[in-house]
């Protein structure tokens, strides 16, 4: 993952002079986009778009294809459809039953797009661990929550809930190209919180 940025703070230029700083670098962006595909899955997609196409990062060379015109209008239309329709009550209940695979599906994307310089095997095996395996867990503990949300409020709060989300995809979506170190800390908060919330409501 490569920035076409020269503005960043002296402490990341400085990692990044490290040996393999650049692939580390990548996989915590990954990371981060990978959680944030937990909450909204087009949402990091499009900020991805939009980063690549501005040319403010470089992806790996099999998806360059991400940074295009028409992909960054069709992530864009589809992050505002997402966005909407799950702020719809009982509709994001049935988002949610296809959002777990797909989310997995984008989460080991994002991983792998960010990824340059590494063997293809490596590439996906970590894409698919990291990226995957967090934004499986980061969905599926979001669709617990919501069933909380809804067995508590009748339905009533889960617009709040959704829109909280949507915050939240935001929020690990710009961290992941700015501070993605932050990212994987405030994942590892949110794991945290929502395990213990979850915990508490059921019990």
């Amino acid at each position: 993952m490569i920035f076409g940025k020269n503005d960043y703070l002296e402490t990341e230029k400085t990692f990044f002079d490290m040996p393999g700083g650049e692939i580390i670098f990548g996989i915590m962006a990954g990371i981060g986009l990978a959680a944030a595909t937990g909450f909204r899955i087009f949402l990091p997609l499009f900020a991805l778009s939009m980063a690549a196409h501005s040319g403010f990062i470089s992806l790996n060379e099999g998806f360059a294809w991400v940074g295009s015109t028409v992909a960054l209008v069709i992530l864009g239309v589809a992050t505002v459809v997402e966005i909407l329709a799950y702020l719809v009550p009982w509709v994001d209940h049935l988002l949610d039953v296809v959002a777990v695979p797909l989310a997995g599906i984008a989460g080991t994307l994002v991983v792998a797009s960010t990824l340059t310089g590494t063997d293809p095997a490596v590439t996906w095996a970590l894409a698919l661990i990291a990226g995957g395996g967090t934004a499986t867990a980061v969905q599926t503990s979001t669709s617990a929550a919501r069933a909380v949300s809804t067995a508590t409020t009748g339905g009533a709060g889960n617009p709040f809930f959704s829109a909280g989300e949507s915050f939240m995809s935001a929020v690990f979506s710009i961290l992941a190209f700015a501070l993605p170190v932050l990212g994987i800390v405030l994942l590892a908060v949110v794991g945290w919180i929502s395990y213990k919330v979850i915990k508490k409501v059921r019990n």
